[in-house]
Parts: structure tokens; sequence; C-alpha cells
């Protein structure tokens, strides 16, 4: 493990010690959950080098940086230059997602193919059968014991009220 001592520059900001591009804030993030165990690594601040692809995160507010290389969703957040619009995009435009507190519970039936229009993008969603208990690293996981829809759009699942005929948005 190397630390370093950043070095500012005239307008008190953080500069890379390998290109000398200012660095770039980024403050910390929510907690997440990486293969079944919490990562807190991403709610600490770090300072980015969008050149070189590697970030810089302060050791115990000493002053001292260590560094990382850059992970592949932070690459993906990075700003970049705006593409001409002269070139036509194969990309699907994207869908506009409704917030899940402004979903009522709503009934949903599956069509010929076993999917229906997804509440809250308009997509088409899965139909998942019930199935039973599943052992996932060594504890019981419920999530699929009974029939709910699944939209690959925008992640949403949309469960059962359990003795009615209506479907609600559902944390996972």
């Amino acid at each position: 493990m190397t630390v370093t001592k950043l070095q500012l520059n005239a307008a008190r900001k953080f500069v890379c010690p390998k290109c000398g591009d200012e660095l770039r804030y980024e403050s910390g993030g929510a907690v997440r959950i990486v293969n079944g165990k919490v990562d807190m690594e991403a709610t600490k601040p770090r300072q980015i080098c969008d050149h070189c692809k590697v970030f810089y995160r302060e050791l115990l507010g000493s002053g001292y940086f260590d560094e990382f290389p850059l992970e592949g969703e932070a690459v993906k957040a990075t700003p970049k230059a705006p593409t001409p619009k002269a070139q036509p995009s194969s990309a699907t435009p994207k869908k506009r997602v409704i917030s899940t507190g402004d979903i009522p519970p709503t009934q949903l039936k599956r069509e010929a193919d076993g999917k229906c229009p997804c509440p809250r993008c308009g997509d088409r969603m899965d139909f998942v059968e019930a199935g039973p208990v599943q052992i996932v690293n060594g504890k019981p996981d419920f999530s699929n014991t009974m029939d709910h829809f699944v939209c690959p759009y925008c992640k949403s699942v949309f469960r059962k009220i359990v003795g009615t005929d209506y479907f609600q948005w559902s944390d996972r």
C-alpha cells in the first residue's frame, strides 16, 4: 500500500500526481450490498482522476491518500464530451419511469405470452411462478415463494397483495 500527499493547484483543488490534471471530488454514496455483504467503501468521499482512471481516498483524515483503480460503475458515471447529433443512435430511447410512491395497487393479468405491461415504465414484465424456499449463502431465501412479476427494464418487482387480485410494487 503506497500513500501519497496530494498537491493543491491555484484554484485550491487537488491535482493528480501522475498526469497533473485536476481531480474531481465525489462525495460518499449510499451503503450498498455486494455479493451479500455490506460495502461501506462506497460511503467514503474520494478524489477521481478521469484521465488515469484511478481515485484517491484519504486515510483517516491524515492528509495522505491511497490510490485505487476506478471500478466499472464509476467509469460509466464519469462525464464525457457530448456526441455529435449527426450520428444515428442505435440505442433505444430512455423510457419515463414513474416513482414507486405514485403507483397504486394494480390488477395485473398475464397475457398469452406470460407477460404484462409494467405500470412503472410500460415495458413488458416477466411472470415468475412460485417455487420452494431456497438456501442462499446458508440462509433461507423466501423471495420466490409467491407468484410475482419482474420488469427487466426498470428492475421493478410487483407482488400480489394477499387475499386480493391486486399487485403492488415491492422491494426485492
